[in-house]
């Protein structure tokens, strides 16, 4: 997004470094049909004004009309009485991510950027918190791919070299390698158990992958969820209730079909296990999966970081434990 110059000292990605001088203020004891003509005269070649501010004796900002509610308004109306006395506004320093976020809960196509002592100092558009909203979906599909979208270089996926996408990747999918040698060393753990009973090794890709799409599917909800401001960290605990129930659901389904399958490979006792740790990983991969978005958000980073790739990892080492601890419960070696 292009930034002008003159607000960059507000900072980077901040209401004031959108804000624009595109506004037209009012005095609160002008008539209505006085400000129709100071309208008709100040309008030209002026875009994206739909609101016109209203500002005291002192140049305070204490309300907000709308030109259509202008244009229907009595003429000898005082424009203190048609204006809204409570209108959303931000500070400079607000995030423009938040920003965002109330546009899209006020349904407003402007809002009036204020200083600490309720001078109005600019306005945001519409259409540049649109470029926001780009700006921060992107960001985040590349954080879940451990990029952060200026490391690209201002280049996107088909202009990028080789050499660049690699170094931007590679470090993650290493670390990923070395956590999934832990899956490893719970399969070498069990390894008499699954000489004795081949029949079990048919099933460990299928738990343990469904606990990964599981646990991946409730970050993405609950990432969703955080970008639009519809969950905060203090939701953490309430959110965790409510997927336990959810995942329990999904589980037993999911349960009830793959013992058919362990039925036919295995018999009872193998359909039985089968069936009890698709619930347990289901429940516990959606748990993790749910879990780690509000983990990174508290420790202040970005709660895209929990990446499907990670949380499918983090499953895979659970699921193989929880696998071959409840076969080992009921399997007489």
């Amino acid at each position: 997004m292009v930034i002008q110059d003159r607000n960059m000292k507000f900072g980077l990605e901040t209401a004031g470094s959108l804000m624009s001088n595109d506004f037209i203020t009012l005095d609160m004891h002008q008539t209505v049909d006085e400000a129709i003509n100071y309208l008709r005269k100040n309008l030209y070649q002026r875009e994206d004004i739909h609101y016109v501010y209203i500002l005291n004796d002192d140049k305070l900002l204490v309300g907000v009309v709308a030109i259509r509610e202008l244009l229907s308004a009595k003429g000898d109306e005082a424009i203190s009485t048609i204006m809204k006395t409570k209108l959303k506004q931000v500070s400079t320093a607000m995030d423009q991510e938040d920003v965002a976020q109330l546009f899209q809960q006020t349904e407003l196509v402007t809002i009036p950027v204020v200083a600490e002592s309720g001078h109005l100092l600019g306005v945001i558009h519409i259409d540049q918190i649109l470029d926001v909203m780009e700006q921060e979906s992107t960001e985040d599909v590349y954080r879940m791919a451990s990029i952060k979208s200026g490391e690209l270089e201002n280049q996107n996926l088909l202009t990028a070299t080789i050499c660049l996408l690699y170094r931007k990747r590679i470090a993650w999918l290493v670390v990923l390698v070395f956590m999934n040698v832990f899956s490893g060393a719970g399969i070498a753990t069990y390894e008499d158990l699954i000489e004795s009973n081949v029949a079990l090794v048919f099933f460990l890709p299928l738990l343990v992958d469904s606990g990964g799409n599981a646990g991946a599917q409730s970050a993405t909800l609950v990432i969703r969820a955080m970008a639009l401001g519809e969950v905060r960290i203090k939701d953490w605990f309430r959110m965790i209730g409510k997927e336990t129930i959810i995942s329990a659901l999904l589980g037993f389904t999911m349960a009830l079909a793959v013992s058919i399958v362990g039925m036919y490979r295995g018999g009872f006792e193998i359909a039985f296990i089968v069936a009890i740790t698709m619930i347990f990983v289901v429940m516990i991969g959606s748990i993790i999966g749910l879990s780690l978005p509000f983990i990174f958000s508290k420790l202040k980073m970005d709660p895209a970081t929990a990446s499907g790739p990670l949380i499918t990892s983090i499953c895979d080492i659970v699921g193989v434990f929880i696998y071959f601890g409840i076969a080992s419960a009921f399997i007489t070696l």
